[in-house]
This record gives structure tokens, C-alpha cells and sequence, in this order.
């Protein structure tokens, strides 16, 4: 989905669904001599939970708010986060989906002969 495309609720679902991935990430570190994982703190570092606060928000103001800081955030993070989102939530392309596939809504190309 691009960035034009988004609308509050949207960008809620989406961001909702990033906070899920990033949550999974978890780190090497050693304390004491052991290695230990720890939960990432990506999220965090995101600001995803005001974020998401403010797409929450029943003010309208906070929402387009919430809504233009999702839209700058969603920019900056990878083809492949992006792509983990996208396929979380079951978004797809219908441009890109091939002939069989049933959520394809494209026509056969016909030849009139002409």
C-alpha cells in the first residue's frame, strides 16, 4: 500500500501489525558471562507506542496527527518490513498476482485477429 493510500484506520491496522514484528526481533547479549535474548526495543525507538496512541485518539486532530507520523515512519522502514506488514494483515497487489490466482481480477487478453 502506498503512503497516499493510507487512512487513519489503515495506518492503525498497519502499525498495530509492525509493533507485532518488531516485538518478535530479539538480540544476543551477554550479562554476567551468559548469553541471554532480549526482546528488541525497535518499537520503542519508533515511537510506534505514541503512534499508535494517537491513532487511537478520538480527537480527529491527534488521529491526522498519528496518521502523518505513520506515513514519515512507514517511508524510512525496509522493503522487507514493509513486505512482513503487508503479508501480516493479508494486503497484496492485485497487479502483481499471477493469472491462477483467485484474487486476481484480471481479464484474459484476447486477439481479434485484426
Amino acid at each position: 500500500m502506498d503512503i497516499e493510500h493510507f487512512t487513519s484506520q489503515t495506518a492503525l491496522e498497519a502499525a498495530v501489525a509492525l509493533d507485532k514484528i518488531l516485538a518478535r526481533r530479539v538480540h544476543r547479549k551477554k550479562v554476567l558471562g551468559q548469553e541471554v535474548l532480549v526482546p528488541g526495543q525497535l518499537g520503542q525507538a519508533l515511537h510506534l507506542p505514541l503512534i499508535l496512541r494517537r491513532l487511537n485518539s478520538k480527537q480527529l486532530r491527534q488521529r491526522e496527527q498519528g496518521l502523518e507520523d505513520f506515513s514519515a515512519l512507514w517511508q524510512t522502514l525496509s522493503a522487507t518490513t514493509r513486505r512482513n506488514v503487508r503479508e501480516a494483515l493479508g494486503w497484496y497487489d492485485p497487479k502483481r498476482l499471477d493469472w491462477d490466482d483467485k484474487r486476481s481480477n484480471r481479464r484474459p487478453v484476447v486477439d481479434t485477429g485484426e
